[in-house]
């Protein structure tokens, strides 16, 4: 069975005769005689009827033609999505975001894509770094919104607008709580809670850049793979983590009855920069449709500072 079988047996179904329904396929009267010849030899059934005076189709050929039309402005629907995707006028794209991005980028990068693209197919997916990279590696993200941007040719990148500033995670009842500033210097008679780097490598290594900085080793006592799981271990031990200012906030660190408070990191404020991160090998037309949603900074084209390694 063929798809021009099928249009060519709908025309005749339509024009009830075969002159007209030939004319209008711009074939021969015998060409479509022998299509559909070939669509009822494959079906193993009369579709239509026919005599010097009229054309009729048969029950079978009532019952196929309801079929048929399906069968066909399906086809018709997916040749269409398949154009437009392939121009970027539709299709789908996986999102991977953290907190300041879903404050200061997805807002406004979202209601442009819905304005200039309602025909794409957005997913958010939030994670922390490291996963949001797997994930731009394995396929399952298109584009990652992320602290830090990787050191390898796998991926480009772009700067975005906002700088994060961390800050220390301590319990209430540490001495440090009640502090509006510690200098970074002083985490050197503290004992720390840290996550592995491959969560979140630019915070990490914006940790213990400071840390150098300042001539002082952190004392990693404990490991926490989250935010969350910070908050929860320096509210019953004596222990310094991190988090990001956004993240403390989301928290509520800064309200009456919190079990863990955020204090104010300086000398130096460890920072962070957000950038919008991709495979440099993307074929997905949609990724560069939402990055022209996206406010960056003039100067960031594409980011040619050092790289912070993977």
């Amino acid at each position: 069975m063929e798809i021009r079988h099928l249009v060519s047996f709908i025309a005749i179904a339509e024009e009830l005769h075969f002159g007209r329904a030939a004319q209008r396929l711009h074939l021969t009267q015998p060409s479509l005689s022998a299509q559909l010849q070939k669509l009822e030899k494959s079906l193993g059934v009369q579709l239509v009827a026919r005599n010097s005076h009229d054309v009729r189709l048969t029950a079978a050929g009532l019952e196929f033609e309801g079929q048929a039309r399906q069968i066909v402005a399906q086809l018709e629907r997916a040749a269409h999505s398949a154009r437009a995707t392939a121009a970027g006028r539709a299709g789908t794209i996986n999102i991977g975001y953290n907190l300041p991005a879903s404050r200061h980028v997805l807002p406004e990068a979202l209601a442009r894509m819905t304005e200039h693209h309602p025909d794409i197919v957005v997913s958010l997916w939030e994670k922390r770094t490291g996963p949001q990279l797997a994930g731009l590696s394995d396929g399952s993200l298109d584009i990652a919104l992320v602290y830090g941007h990787p050191g390898t040719a796998e991926f480009r990148y772009r700067r975005l607008l906002h700088r994060v500033p961390l800050v220390a995670v301590v319990g209430r009842r540490h001495r440090w709580a009640d502090r509006p500033v510690v200098r970074f210097a002083e985490l050197a008679s503290q004992q720390c809670v840290l996550f592995a780097r491959d969560q979140c490598p630019a915070m990490y290594d914006s940790i213990l850049r400071a840390a150098a900085d300042n001539g002082i080793s952190l004392n990693v006592a404990h490991m926490a793979d989250d935010p969350g799981a910070t908050a929860h271990m320096v509210a019953v031990r004596p222990l310094v983590g991190f988090a990001s200012l956004p993240r403390a906030i989301s928290m509520g660190m800064a309200l009456p009855g919190s079990t863990s408070a955020a204090v104010k990191l300086v000398d130096p404020i460890p920072t962070l920069d957000l950038y919008a991160v991709w495979n440099a090998e993307e074929t997905n037309p949609a990724v560069s449709l939402f990055l022209d949603c996206v406010d960056f900074p003039e100067e960031s084209d594409i980011d040619t500072a050092p790289a912070i390694p993977a």
